[in-house]
């Protein structure tokens, strides 16, 4: 006995389950990600943000050198990586002005921890606050929106990097 033709659907392209799956997916991404027009609150929680992380990253940069002082035949190793810091300052502190910040939103920036007394001991420090701050900085991406998050994101993935490349030895 034959078995019966399957039924005839239209002629189109098809649309694979997969695919209309993926497509819904971003939507609801592209809809979380995008909060319409900068609200004051969200305007302002940049500002923090932008701050806080600027104080972080200075405060990063001081312990670099801190290190880079105590230790000058590290230098060749931790420079492209002192670098990477740097350019994180200047790019939270860019269309910034020292009084545009908001009176108590970054952390009060310490003096670099003390030196230790072991240059290896001195890199685990230095990957320990870099894998710090990308922690501080993942977490303060949520509370805000756009191009600022992206650069948090960013600058927390490339501190999750150094403080991989600053343990392994493979910062050359």
């Amino acid at each position: 006995m034959p078995y019966p033709s399957p039924p005839r659907f239209p002629s189109g392209p098809r649309v694979r389950r997969r695919t209309l799956l993926a497509s819904a997916a971003g939507t609801a991404l592209l809809a979380g990600c995008t909060s319409g027009a900068d609200s004051g609150d969200d305007a302002s929680a940049t500002a923090r943000a932008r701050a806080a992380a600027a104080a972080d990253s200075t405060a990063l940069l001081a312990r670099y050198d801190a290190v880079l002082t105590a230790f000058p035949d590290l230098a060749e190793r931790l420079r492209p990586l002192r670098a990477e810091v740097a350019a994180h300052v200047a790019a939270f502190t860019e269309g910034s002005t020292p009084t545009a910040t908001p009176s108590g939103s970054a952390s009060p920036t310490p003096s670099p921890a003390p030196v230790p007394a072991r240059g290896k001991d001195a890199l685990a420090s230095l990957a320990a606050a870099e894998r710090a701050l990308a922690d501080r900085r993942a977490r303060a991406l949520l509370d805000v929106p756009g191009e600022p998050a992206r650069l948090l994101a960013s600058t927390a993935a490339a501190g999750a990097a150094h403080a991989y490349l600053l343990t392994t030895g493979a910062a050359k």
